[in-house]
């Protein structure tokens, strides 16, 4: 991996903790594929735009344990801790009462040219679902 990639996929998570959609947004293409977990794929981005405009309004998330792992050039993997709050119910998921949770995540991105070209999050929904359930 490139510091250059590192430094993009480091500036990318900041982002998100500090809850700066329009950073993030900087640090993507305008072709972005955003593979979600356990949904379908969104193109460009202002599908990533929309994306990232409900979770904020669904969630409210906070990464911890954040690592970084090495890849071949463009490619950046990341392992971490969110905790987060259910804040507003989500169309076929439990209803939202400000339920905690804490959950491992991985996350992949593809990066070409400085800007972020893919992005891939994987979690575990059932322990999700088990932690906004009980």
């Amino acid at each position: 991996m490139s510091d250059t990639d590192l430094t993009i996929a480091r500036h990318y998570f900041d982002a998100f903790n500090a809850g700066d959609a329009e950073a993030m947004l900087n640090l993507i293409s305008e072709d972005v594929q955003h593979f979600v977990n356990q949904g379908d794929v969104r193109h460009g981005k202002d599908a990533f735009r929309a994306f990232l405009a409900e979770m904020d309004r669904a969630y409210s998330e906070h990464i911890s344990d954040l690592t970084l792992f090495d890849g071949p050039p463009g490619r950046v993997a990341a392992e971490f801790t969110i905790d987060g709050t259910y804040k507003a119910t989500q169309p076929s998921l439990p209803a939202a009462t400000g339920q905690r949770y804490s959950l491992p995540v991985g996350s992949f991105l593809s990066i070409t040219s400085g800007q972020i070209t893919r992005v891939t999050t994987y979690y575990n929904l059932a322990d999700w679902l088990r932690q906004v359930s009980e």
